[in-house]
């Protein structure tokens, strides 16, 4: 079964280290944005394609209301066969009340993943949030109260000021919230974001405090039961997102709305990240991005995102015969630095590994 992404490309304030495609909003826009959505998805009706996930990611996709998001499950849920589906909602922590909550839960939204990043209000100010840890807390809260179950919370990690004691402080308050999955990134300064300068490079967590920083979230997190399952990814047991692991695992997926990129009928294709021009269009734009990709090289590089590792019987079984004589000699010699464990078929980074996965996956396919 395929995964649909629904991009919603608004924000009320782009954030200074994103740079992720998205525009401020206003309401009539946002309306014809969510008709073109709908118009697209309609374009797919009457082909029996199977879906089991759907993710509403942004941009920030709370800004739209419950009646908004409702028509847009509908279009899905008429256009392809819905399976016992797991529908996720991006959410910023000050755009939802209990009455909104309650309206996405109607409107069969069953997962929903709140952008809290810290629980220190003056990291909050750092990133341009436009929430504090109180409005986040409550935001999670309501959400638990209102029935849903799956609730993920984001942190991140290598702020200006954050130490490695404040950082230990955040992830427990947040394992405390009745949440079932933290995705905790390392801050990332994008190039052409307000962030891109001197005066902010030189503030936040260099290379090593970021690493200690990593390590200790890594292990903090699975004691208290969030274990790993992605570089970046923590789950209680049955807390996985099962979207996210479709682009891991190399599944097929379809993403509609400006930005939205797809991997569909064995091709990589995206829409432009242009929200007036989606909006014009009878039909979003499709630029293709990769005719026949190289499945055995992608299944290395997504695979090793994950603790579950790559197999070596299946890159053969997928004819990457030539790469396993080199995957083999590199983890042994990985294993030996503590970067990954390999039994003869298995292989998989440690977090220390996931720390340089990079460059150790340009080694393994370095034939």
């Amino acid at each position: 079964m395929i995964g649909i992404y629904i991009h919603i490309p608004f924000c009320r304030r782009k954030c200074p280290y994103c740079d992720f495609y998205s525009v401020c909003a206003d309401g009539k826009t946002i309306g014809e944005y969510v008709k073109a959505l709908c118009r697209n998805i309609m374009f797919y009706k009457g082909r029996g394609i199977k879906a089991d996930t759907v993710y509403f990611g942004g941009g920030t996709p709370s800004l739209l209301s419950a009646a908004q998001i409702g028509r847009v499950i509908g279009a899905v849920s008429e256009c392809f066969s819905l399976s016992s589906p797991e529908i996720t909602l991006e959410a910023n922590p000050c755009t939802v009340d209990k009455q909104k909550l309650e309206g996405y839960r109607s409107a069969g939204v069953n997962r929903i993943s709140f952008g809290v990043q810290s629980a220190e209000d003056e990291e909050l100010k750092f990133l341009g949030r436009l929430h504090d840890f109180e409005t986040a807390k409550r935001a999670v809260c309501t959400a638990a109260e209102t029935g849903f179950e799956n609730i993920s919370c984001d942190i991140m990690l290598g702020l200006k000021g954050q130490t490695l004691e404040g950082l230990y402080s955040t992830a427990d308050k947040l394992c405390s919230l009745p949440i079932n999955h933290i995705s905790a990134y390392m801050l990332k300064i994008e190039e052409g974001t307000p962030f891109d300068c001197d005066e902010v490079k030189d503030s936040v967590a260099d290379e090593d405090l970021l690493c200690d920083m990593y390590l200790q979230t890594v292990a903090q997190l699975n004691d208290r039961g969030f274990m790993q399952y992605e570089i970046s990814n923590f789950a209680k047991p049955g807390g996985e997102s099962r979207h996210n692991l479709k682009y891991w695992h190399g599944e097929e997926y379809i993403g509609f709305g400006a930005a939205a990129h797809s991997f569909f009928e064995g091709k990589r294709f995206c829409c432009p990240a242009d929200m007036k021009a989606f909006i014009a269009d009878e039909r979003q734009e499709k630029l293709v991005l990769e005719e026949a990709p190289d499945r055995v090289e992608e299944y290395i590089m997504l695979g090793l995102r994950l603790t579950e590792g790559i197999s070596l019987e299946k890159i053969k079984a997928m004819g990457g015969e030539k790469l396993i004589g080199n995957i083999r000699r590199k983890a042994e010699l990985f294993g030996k630095s503590g970067l990954c464990s390999f039994d003869g078929d298995r292989l998989r980074l440690t977090p220390a590994g996931f720390l340089a996965s990079n460059a150790i996956i340009a080694e393994m396919l370095d034939v």
